[in-house]
């Protein structure tokens, strides 16, 4: 899913309707052939202080890009996530459970763009492509990000590939990293949005009986995927010694591993759901012929 897919991903609270609503297919239905009644979407979304046309809404939008795919059942809609919102949250899985780059390679995505201002509105597109992928700008019309990255995905849709040069590259002396790090990104922000994860989720070690489990949960996972949107994952032993992306991880797995029983069994007592056929098996094969 691309920044351009939705508007304004960077200023994005765990409030949105979106957001929500695929962390809620993320926990609970990634991987199975089902779809999920929409009025028990309208009712897990109320949960967390979404109304009714907010929610018929999104699902609306989301069904017009592609996100969601309508079922119908006598008289109900139901919903499921289509190929490529799986494979996007399954893209996500990883980095879900990963936020610290504990491993990197010491190489950088590079990547520059000469646009002329007659395509600004691409030039926009790029940059809001970029943002999202975890590039940060070094210096005007050049980018860069730890991560590898898929340029050809990246550039999906977008008619600039004539105008972008890319390579992975390593940093020469006398470039000092940390320095190129600091200017290139905000640590301050960065720092703050874990922090303010760790403020509200790092003092809950049980859930009391009268907790509205899901919404817990929903919240929670929500905003730390939110959260990791602004982190590019630059390498841990590049950044400060106290760097409270570690906590936060921390904190997160063991909530994680402490919502997800209740909210399971919360999940099948309340939400309506349809079997869906399993896609058909792809049998197409590298054979060679004799």
């Amino acid at each position: 899913m691309h920044a351009d897919d939705e508007a304004d991903p960077a200023g994005a609270t765990w409030q949105r309707p979106q957001a929500l609503l695929l962390n809620f297919f993320a926990a609970h239905f990634l991987g199975r052939t089902e779809a999920v009644y929409s009025g028990s979407l309208i009712d897990v979304l109320a949960r967390v202080g979404v109304g009714e046309h907010a929610a018929r809404s999104t699902f609306s939008r989301m069904t017009r890009r592609g996100l969601l795919e309508r079922h119908r059942e006598g008289k109900r809609v139901y919903l499921s996530l289509t190929e490529h919102t799986v494979n996007v949250l399954e893209e996500g899985a990883e980095r879900v459970k990963q936020a610290v780059n504990r491993s990197w390679d010491g190489h950088w995505t590079v990547l520059g763009f000469s646009l002329p201002e007659t395509r600004r509105s691409d030039r926009h597109l790029l940059r809001s492509r970029l943002a999202w992928a975890g590039f940060g700008p070094l210096q005007n019309g050049l980018w860069i990000t730890p991560r590898p990255i898929d340029v050809d995905r990246l550039l999906d849709g977008l008619d600039v590939a004539e105008n972008v040069k890319a390579f992975r590259a390593t940093t020469l002396h006398p470039t000092d990293i940390h320095e190129m790090i600091s200017e290139t990104w905000d640590l301050a922000e960065l720092s703050a949005g874990y922090r303010e994860f760790l403020a509200r989720w790092d003092s809950v070690d049980t859930i009391p009986s009268d907790e509205d489990i899901l919404a817990r949960q929903l919240r929670m996972h929500t905003e730390w995927t939110l959260l990791l949107r602004t982190d590019p994952g630059l390498p841990l032993e590049h950044l400060p010694s106290d760097w409270p992306a570690v906590r936060a991880e921390h904190v997160f797995l063991r909530m994680r591993s402490l919502f997800a029983p209740p909210a399971n069994r919360e999940v099948s007592g309340i939400v309506d759901r349809l079997p869906l056929p399993r896609p058909e098996p792809d049998n197409r094969s590298g054979h060679r012929s004799a």
